[in-house]
């Protein structure tokens, strides 16, 4: 047979194989319809979003994906069906710091897929507030990076708000040099968010030692003040190249190859139990001797593995301080249960930021 015949045989089946792709997506979408109409009919105010199913649905299908494709590009496109579907029931308004182009962007759309409305706003505050005040049903903030820690804003920022953990997004942060000089030896200034420019602290020092380094609001708006400016460069992600017509010299400049930011999605509620949760919240200890060792027995004596503890000044008096901690597990079950009773008696504070599922992407 020849070569035209058996591509001719393949593309056929690719064709009739498209068309049973279309038929089930729009079958699926129909039930979407049928999902939003029956909850329409039983609670007059539904919460479409859950996040705890959508978990169950990706974890399951990268357990049955047979390949070619890897377990993270199918759960990729099967996050973009949910997001079309979900759309058809009620589209959601995501608030992340902006302006357009912004590595929290990038972590929305991972998160919650393109068929959301993404909003933009110029601080982690600003978000928080929006949110509470109803303007977008969720917002994504950064709370730490692999390589520079904590992002201490959003962790203030819990102190006082009533909102909820309801998920967490990790993204993997690649930074490039981005301007509109020609070369390297034109740039006179650098303009990046300071976590982002703390994150190529090294490369800089080696290849631009000389150039002033301006830390922004956000990598997006580096990006634009570079383009207004041609001795300067901006450290952004690929997408603020694309937007503000940048020309990339030199990609990838982070220090640690692996740098990752790890995103939380904020709303009024958290998530019901999903199988593979975890828990944050901020916990305070008398001022007397072995005061934390007695809060973090109560993880231990459950069995209850810690992931994070970060502390922050708590504002109420001088070397005051409270804790940020993040366990494995969801505040419904039994052994967390058990560990958050003690633990308010044993505290000054014990607040439950939430409970979600662990990031699936």
């Amino acid at each position: 047979m020849s070569e035209e015949h058996d591509l001719g045989q393949i593309r056929r089946r690719i064709d009739a194989i498209d068309a049973d792709l279309l038929r089930l997506i729009s079958e699926r979408a129909a039930c979407a319809q049928e999902v939003a109409k029956i909850k329409d009919e039983n609670d007059p105010g539904p919460h479409y979003y859950r996040p705890e199913r959508e978990a169950e649905i990706l974890r399951r299908i990268k357990a049955r994906n047979p390949g070619p494709l890897d377990d993270e590009e199918v759960a990729r496109l099967f996050r973009e069906i949910m997001s079309a579907c979900l759309a058809l029931e009620k589209p959601l308004s995501v608030g992340y710091l902006g302006p357009e182009g912004t590595f929290t962007q990038a972590a929305v759309l991972k998160h919650f897929g393109h068929s959301v409305r993404t909003l933009p706003f110029g601080t982690i505050g600003d978000i928080f507030r929006e949110v509470e005040a109803g303007s977008c049903n969720f917002g994504v903030v950064p709370v730490e990076n692999s390589t520079e820690g904590v992002v201490n804003h959003t962790l203030d920022m819990f102190m006082s708000s009533p909102l909820r953990i309801a998920g967490e997004v990790t993204l993997r942060i690649h930074h490039h040099l981005m301007t509109k000089a020609a070369e390297l030896g034109a740039v006179q200034r650098v303009f990046s968010h300071q976590q982002s420019l703390a994150q190529c602290r090294g490369w800089l020092d080696r290849h631009l030692p000389n150039a002033e380094r301006v830390p922004v609001g956000s990598n997006a708006e580096a990006a634009k003040l570079a383009s207004q400016s041609p001795d300067s460069a901006a450290v952004a992600g690929e997408a603020a190249a694309e937007l503000y017509d940048l020309r990339i010299l030199a990609d990838r400049i982070e220090d640690e190859p692996g740098n990752t930011t790890r995103f939380l999605v904020i709303g009024p509620k958290d998530a019901p139990v999903s199988g593979r949760d975890k828990t944050s919240m901020l916990l305070s200890c008398r001022n007397e001797a072995g005061g934390l060792h007695r809060l973090l027995t109560a993880f231990a004596d459950q069995g209850i593995s810690m992931t994070r503890i970060e502390s922050r000044p708590s504002r109420q008096g001088v070397w005051d301080y409270v804790f940020f901690v993040d366990i494995c597990g969801h505040r419904d079950d039994v052994a967390v249960g058990e560990a958050l009773a003690k633990l308010k008696d044993a505290a000054n504070l014990c607040k439950v930021l939430g409970s979600y599922p662990e990031a699936v992407l």
